[in-house]
């Protein structure tokens, strides 16, 4: 996993817009699925681009979100509810509200732990053998 040079603190996370720790949450979990993809298969890159879309998509990421729910600390779950609740600027085409609203707030949580320096807790959630 990686990291960012110098992780911000939790405080001043808290104060990010939620949306804007989804617009980082998003690009941090887009990776992370290639990677493991790429990785972990043999697969070519259209096969590889197809099942990428499918976890990341609204639908895909709001799947993933069931099966870590229980799992997470009540900090990350009002993280979660805040970027679920945040008025978004835009509305999805392919999924959803309910799925496209979780998914704002699946990446704000991802968002949230990749700028404060918890790559490794990203891990535990969304890329153990369990959550998979």
């Amino acid at each position: 996993m990686f990291l960012i040079d110098e992780p911000v603190t939790a405080e001043r996370a808290k104060l990010m817009n939620p949306v804007v720790l989804a617009f980082v949450g998003d690009a941090v979990y887009t990776l992370c699925v290639r990677q493991r993809l790429a990785l972990e298969s043999g697969e070519k890159t259209g096969a590889l681009n197809r099942r990428a879309s499918e976890k990341v998509s609204a639908h895909g990421q709001s799947e993933a979100l069931e099966r870590i729910l229980p799992r997470l600390t009540e900090e990350e779950a009002d993280i979660f509810r805040r970027g679920r609740n945040a008025k978004k600027p835009t509305r999805s085409k392919n999924a959803t509200v309910g799925e496209y609203v979780r998914s704002t707030g699946f990446e704000a949580l991802i968002g949230y732990l990749y700028l404060t320096g918890q790559a490794q807790r990203i891990g535990e959630l969304f890329f153990s053998e369990e959550s998979v």
